[in-house]
C-alpha cells in the first residue's frame, strides 16, 4: 500500500485498520467510512471504487501514528 497508492478499495483499509485496533464505522446511507482510534484521532475516507490515491495516503498517515511507539 506504502509502495502503491492506487488501486484500493475501502475492504483492504478497513482490513488494515482492524489489524490495528481501529474503530470503523461504516454508516449506511453515506459515502464515506470514518476511522477512529484514541492515540491517532480519525479519519474519513470515501467509499469510491478505487480510492483516490491521496486518502490512501492520509489513511497511511493515521496508521502510521499507531506504529510509533507510545511518549508518556
Amino acid at each position: 500500500m506504502r509502495r502503491n497508492a492506487r488501486n484500493w478499495r475501502i475492504e483492504d483499509l478497513e482490513v488494515v485498520a482492524r489489524r490495528f485496533g481501529v474503530d470503523v464505522n461504516r454508516q449506511g446511507g453515506t459515502s464515506h467510512v470514518t476511522f477512529r482510534h484514541p492515540r491517532a484521532g480519525r479519519t474519513t475516507v470515501p467509499k469510491h471504487i478505487p480510492i483516490k490515491p491521496w486518502y490512501v495516503r492520509y489513511f497511511l498517515e493515521f496508521i502510521s501514528k499507531l506504529e510509533e511507539p507510545d511518549h508518556d
